[in-house]
C-alpha cells in the first residue's frame, strides 16, 4: 500500500499476531478458517493492522527449496486480513520468537554457516526475500516486510551459539536483504528489527545508526523485563515511559528529520506487573508513546495468549495476549481498543523537547558507552530524573550537539551531559525470560 504522510494519516494501532491454536506451529498445517476466527476477534477491537511470522524452516527447509505452498499460505493470511479491514506486515527470517529459535537445518550443526556472512546463506536469504516480496507486492493491504524478528540475537552474546560479525557485516546483511525487498515490492515500507542490545550492549554489531538510518522506518521493541522494572519498579516513570524513551533515543541517530518510527513491539510482562496493574500500564505506555513525533503506529505484543497446551514457554508468554486463548478480549485488550479509538486521530500534543541529553559517540557515530543508555545507566537515569521533574527531554549525539544548526533544527535550547562514570553496571545483560 502507498506510503503514508504522518502529518495527515491516522496513528496506527495493531497487534503482533500469535495464532490462538498451535501458536506459530500452525504454519505447518495451515488453516485459513482459524486465521479468520482470530482476525475477526482482532478487528472487533477496532485495530487496523497485524504483523505475522511465518516460520523460516517452513518457508525454506532447504537453501534452494522455497516452498510455493508456504508462500501461498502467507498470501492467504494477507488476503484474509483484507476481509477484516486489517493491513498486514510480514516478517521473513523467523528466526527467533519467545525464547525459541527457528533456524533451517541447512544452517547449523553439520552444515553450520554464519547466516549473516556466508555467501550461500546470504544468497539464500536474499532469494527468500525476493520470492516473498513478489508474492505479496500486489496485495492492497500489504504493509511491507520486516527482515525478521530480533535476529540480531544470533550475532552476539548471550546467545549460546552466536554467529559473530562486525558492524560493517551487519550493515551488509541488512542492506542486501532490504534491497531485495525494495526491488520486488517497491511501493511499501520495508524495515528491520532488533532487540534492545542494539541500544544497550557495548560492542554489539548492530548499532543505533543501523536501526535509525537503514530501512524505510525505524522500529522499536520495548520490554521492561530488561532490568527497567527490577531497578525502578513495574509502574514507575521509567517503566511507563520506556517505549517513549527508546523512540526518542532512536531519533538521536537518524539523519532524516521526517523519518517514521514504528513502536513495532511492546508488551506488559507478568513477571514485572500484577494482573491489576496491566491495563493501566498499557494506557501509560500508549499515551506517552503517542506524544512522540513521526510515530507511525503502535503494535502490541501480542494478539492471543499462548495456549497452556504448549509446553516449555517462559511463564509470561502464556499471558501476554490482548485476547484470551478462547477468543475473549481481556481487560488490557479492551483498554488498548479504547485508546486506539481515542488517539487514532493524533489528538495527543507532541511536546517541544528543548532539553537535549547528550550521547557521546565515536567518529563512526557509535555510542562510546551503550551501557550508560541501559536501565541503571547514567543516560537512562538522566532521562528519568528530567521526566520526574516535568521536563520532556530528547537525545542528541555529541557530534550533533557541537553543531549549532542541528541543535536549532531540533529545537534544543540546552544540553544535559550525564557523567558516564556514574554508571554502576559494567555491561548490559538483558534480564529477559527464564527458560
Amino acid at each position: 500500500m502507498p506510503r503514508e504522510d504522518l502529518r495527515t494519516s491516522p496513528l496506527r494501532f495493531g497487534v503482533n499476531y500469535t495464532p490462538s491454536r498451535e501458536w506459530m506451529h500452525s504454519w505447518m498445517a495451515f488453516s485459513a478458517d482459524n486465521v479468520r476466527r482470530d482476525f475477526e476477534a482482532i478487528a472487533q477491537l477496532g485495530l487496523d493492522h497485524v504483523r505475522i511470522f511465518p516460520l523460516w524452516p517452513v518457508l525454506q527447509p532447504n537453501r534452494t527449496l522455497i516452498r510455493q505452498q508456504a508462500l501461498d499460505d502467507v498470501r492467504t493470511v494477507v488476503d484474509v486480513g483484507a476481509e477484516f479491514g486489517l493491513d498486514v506486515g510480514v516478517d521473513v527470517i523467523q528466526g527467533h520468537m519467545s525464547s525459541f529459535d527457528f533456524v533451517p537445518a541447512w544452517l547449523y550443526t553439520w552444515h553450520d554457516k554464519n547466516m549473516f556472512t556466508h555467501p550461500d546463506a546470504l544468497s539464500g536469504q536474499v532469494e527468500l526475500v525476493r520470492r516473498l516480496g513478489e508474492s505479496l507486492a500486489d496485495a492492497p493491504n500489504f504493509l511491507g516486510l520486516t527482515l525478521g524478528n530480533e535476529v540480531n540475537q544470533f550475532s552476539d552474546d548471550p546467545h549460546p551459539a552466536p554467529w559473530r560479525i562486525s558492524q560493517d557485516e551487519a550493515a551488509t546483511w541488512l542492506t542486501s536483504l532490504l534491497n531485495a525487498a525494495t526491488e520486488t515490492a517497491p511501493n511499501v515500507d520495508h524495515v528491520h528489527s532488533e532487540y534492545d542490545a542494539v541500544w544497550y550492549l557495548d560492542g554489539h554489531p548492530f548499532t543505533p545508526a543501523h536501526a535509525s538510518q537503514i530501512g524505510d522506518m525505524t522500529t522499536v521493541h520495548s520490554w521492561i523485563f530488561n532490568g527497567t522494572a527490577r531497578l525502578y519498579g513495574g509502574r514507575s516513570t521509567a517503566s511507563d515511559r520506556h517505549a517513549e524513551y527508546l523512540i526518542e533515543l532512536s531519533r538521536a541517530f537518524q539523519r532524516d528529520a521526517d523519518r517514521p518510527i514504528w513502536l513495532q513491539e511492546v508488551g506488559a510482562p507478568s513477571n514485572c506487573l500484577t494482573r491489576e496493574e496491566v491495563p493501566d500500564f498499557v494506557e501509560a505506555t500508549v499515551r506517552t508513546a503517542a506524544r512522540t513525533g513521526n510515530l507511525w503506529g503502535i503494535t502490541w505484543w501480542c494478539s492471543h495468549d499462548v495456549s497452556r497446551e504448549l509446553a516449555d514457554f517462559p511463564e509470561l508468554e502464556y499471558s501476554l495476549g490482548l485476547i484470551a486463548n478462547d477468543g475473549t478480549p481481556k481487560p488490557e485488550g479492551l483498554r488498548f481498543a479504547e485508546l486506539a479509538k481515542e488517539l487514532r486521530g493524533r489528538t495527543s500534543e507532541v511536546p517541544q523537547r528543548t532539553a537535549g541529553i547528550v550521547i557521546e559517540v565515536d567518529d563512526a557515530g557509535v555510542p562510546v558507552n551503550r551501557t550508560a543508555m541501559s536501565p541503571g545507566g547514567a543516560i537512562f537515569d538522566a532521562w528519568v530524573r528530567l521526566c520526574e521533574t516535568g521536563v520532556d527531554p530528547c537525545f542528541i549525539t555529541s557530534t550533533d550537539a557541537a553543531d549549532a544548526s542541528r541543535r536549532t533544527a531540533r529545537g534544543i535550547t540546552y544540553l544535559v551531559r550525564p557523567d558516564l562514570s556514574t554508571t554502576p553496571i559494567k555491561r548490559y545483560s538483558a534480564v529477559n525470560t527464564v527458560v
